[in-house]
């Protein structure tokens, strides 16, 4: 595969990581038609891979009825293995540098010259991760929402446009949304919002001003229903009527600068720790994990469903 080239269904594409990141992105990949060679270095973890990249491939298949024939899986403990024949490299490592900066090493010593590598990191930077390799532009980070076969998004950040643009394109292929970061963050976009919202959510928490399950309740049928349609720039365009943004800025941004010298900086000490896990138990009413994670999965697919070609 020469540089720039964009994967093709049959290519072989390699995922780094077994965990939940890890074979959702696989499951992706072979609803796709790729075959994927998955490396998880724990072979205690491998039972479970097959039931949980099946489980996805069903869900994929809801959203997306007419797909091709899945591509095949194969799992190795073996890193060099993996990677011998990939067109693309997935990695899911934990978020430890030193670790990741090892794969990349391996990776650029076994994978072919063309092959990209993706990172999936949450929270770490390019540059830092990348501070070692022989070829850096090979390296982007392309960190999708978990789960990445149900969720579109995928934050790329990068030096090389073009590589970046090959990037988007085949992320695009597999049905996810593409965005890019001008430069790079710690946590991203996605998870920078999402710790700024939790930071807030946490404080009223730990201020009594409402319940776990309130705060989660208001976000689901307020502000969250109606992120799923606009963001939140677009949100407050529609708030300032047919002034648009600017009439809100001008009228009521003073308001807004008074709400954020209002919210708080919760710390996670032990008293907040023991409301949020009370108020979290009281809110799952003794669903397990699995429960509420299939609970959550079909509500994502019946949103995306009904989404579907009504964005404005």
């Amino acid at each position: 595969m020469a540089t720039g080239d964009i994967p093709q269904g049959g290519d072989t594409i390699a995922v780094i990581g077994g965990g939940l990141i890890g074979t959702s992105w696989s499951a992706l990949f072979m609803a796709h038609g790729y075959d994927v060679v998955l490396q998880e270095p724990a072979k205690a973890a491998w039972p479970a891979v097959p039931e949980r990249i099946a489980t996805a491939l069903r869900q994929i298949a809801e959203l997306a009825p007419d797909l091709p024939a899945a591509g095949q899986l194969r799992l190795t403990t073996s890193l060099e293995d993996a990677v011998e024949k990939a067109v693309w490299v997935q990695e899911n490592a934990p978020e430890n540098v030193p670790l990741k900066r090892a794969i990349y090493a391996a990776v650029e010593a076994a994978a072919p010259a063309g092959a990209m590598i993706a990172s999936s990191t949450s929270s770490l930077v390019w540059s830092e991760l990348s501070a070692a390799m022989g070829d850096p532009a090979r390296l982007i980070t392309a960190h999708p929402f978990n789960p990445p076969h149900l969720m579109p998004l995928v934050e790329l950040f990068g030096p090389d446009p073009d590589r970046l643009e090959t990037a988007a394109a085949f992320y695009r292929g597999l049905g996810r949304t593409p965005v890019f970061l001008q430069r790079e963050a710690v946590g991203h976009i996605a998870n920078r919002l999402s710790s700024a919202l939790w930071r807030e959510a946490v404080s009223m928490v730990a201020e009594g001003i409402a319940s776990v399950e309130n705060i989660d309740a208001a976000l689901v049928h307020g502000p969250g229903l109606r992120w799923s349609v606009v963001g939140a720039h677009m949100a407050y365009h529609l708030g300032g009527g047919s002034g648009g943004i600017g009439h809100y800025l001008s009228h009521l941004g003073p308001s807004q600068e008074r709400r954020w010298q209002d919210l708080g900086n919760p710390a996670l000490d032990r008293a907040t720790q023991d409301k949020l896990i009370s108020g979290v138990g009281a809110e799952a009413r003794g669903r397990g994990i699995d429960e509420l994670e299939a609970a959550r999965d079909r509500a994502l697919i019946a949103a995306q469903l009904a989404l579907s070609g009504q964005r404005p």
